[in-house]
C-alpha cells in the first residue's frame, strides 16, 4: 500500500472512532435508542460510503501515481538519452573544433611559408628586373656605340673615297706636270722642287664636329689651297675671342676638308660649329 493509501486508512479509522464515540454518547444520552440506532447506522453507511469513495479515490490516485512514475521514468530516460546525444554531439563538435584548429594552424603556417616564398620570389623578380634594366641600358649603350661606329665607318669610307679620288687626281696631276716638265726638258725629281707656303689669308669655319670632339669638317678645301698634312689654327671670336688649339688636315675636297685636333684643346674646351680655322690668327 502506498503512502497516500495508508493516510486514507488512518483517516477512515479516525472517523470511525469519532462516529463510535458519538454513537456511544448518543446511546448513553438518547431516550429513543431505535431512532438513534437508525441514525447511527445511517451515519455508519455514510462513513462506509465515504470510506469506499476515499478508497476508490486512493486507488485512482495510486494508479495516477504509478502512471506518473512511469511517465517520469520515460521522461527521465528520454532526457538522459537526449543528454547522452548532446554529449556525443558536443564531443563530436569538440573533435571538429580541434581538427579545425589544427587545420587553421597548419594553414597559417603554410600561409607564412607562402608569404616568405612570395617575398623571396618578389625580390628575385626585382633583381631580374634590375638586371634586365642594366642589360637594356648596356644594350642601348652598345647600340649608341654601334651607331657611332657605323657613322665612323661611313666617315672613314667617305674619307677613303675622297683620299682615293685625291690620290687619283694627284697621280693624274703629277703625270701631267711630269709630262710638261719632260716636254720642257726639266727634271721630275720632287726633292728638287721647293715647298709652296700656305697663303696667309686661308680661313674658314667649322661646319660639323664629331661626338668625340676630335674630327671636324671645315668650309675650305683644295680650291682654297689646302692639302693633306697642313696645320691650321683653331679659335673663336664670339662671344669672346679665345684660342682653342691647332688642327691637321686629314682629307681634302675642292670646297671643304676634314681636319683632326692636334693633341688637346686649351683647357679641354669643346669645339663648336661656327668656330674659326685659319693659317694665321688675325685681330678683327
Amino acid at each position: 500500500m502506498t503512502f497516500v493509501g495508508k493516510i486514507l486508512v488512518i483517516l477512515i479509522m479516525a472517523l470511525s472512532l469519532i462516529f463510535l464515540g458519538v454513537s456511544v454518547v448518543a446511546f448513553t444520552t438518547a431516550k429513543n435508542w431505535k431512532e438513534e440506532t437508525a441514525k447511527q447506522q445511517d451515519a455508519v453507511k455514510k462513513v462506509q460510503a465515504s470510506l469506499a469513495t476515499a478508497k476508490e479515490q486512493a486507488d485512482a490516485n495510486e494508479k495516477k501515481l504509478v502512471a506518473a512514475t512511469a511517465d517520469h521514468a520515460t521522461a527521465t530516460k528520454a532526457l538522459e538519452n537526449r543528454i547522452n546525444t548532446m554529449q556525443q554531439d558536443n564531443e563530436k563538435a569538440q573533435g571538429e573544433i580541434t581538427t579545425a584548429r589544427t587545420a587553421l594552424t597548419e594553414a597559417q603556417s603554410n600561409a607564412a611559408l607562402a608569404l616568405a616564398e612570395t617575398k623571396a620570389r618578389t625580390e628575385d623578380v626585382q633583381k631580374l628586373r634590375d638586371q634586365l634594366t642594366a642589360v637594356t641600358d648596356q644594350a642601348n649603350k652598345f647600340k649608341i656605340q654601334q651607331t657611332e661606329l657605323n657613322n665612323e665607318i661611313l666617315n672613314l669610307k667617305r674619307m677613303l673615297d675622297v683620299a682615293n679620288r685625291n690620290s687619283a687626281n694627284l697621280r693624274e696631276t703629277a703625270a701631267k706636270f711630269a709630262k710638261v716638265l719632260t716636254d720642257k726638258g726639266l727634271s721630275t725629281d720632287i726633292s728638287r722642287v721647293q715647298a709652296v707656303e700656305l697663303p696667309p689669308n686661308v680661313e674658314g669655319k667649322v661646319l660639323k664636329i664629331d661626338d668625340k670632339n676630335r674630327r671636324m669638317e671645315i668650309s675650305i678645301g683644295s680650291d682654297d689651297g689646302l692639302s693633306v698634312g697642313q696645320e691650321l689654327y683653331l679659335y673663336r671670336t664670339s662671344p669672346t675671342a679665345e684660342y682653342l688649339g691647332k688642327v691637321r688636315i686629314a682629307l681634302v675636297e675642292p670646297d671643304q676638308a676634314v681636319a683632326t685636333v692636334i693633341g688637346n684643346t686649351v683647357n679641354g674646351k669643346k669645339v663648336k660649329e661656327g668656330d674659326d680655322v685659319a693659317s694665321t690668327i688675325r685681330s678683327r
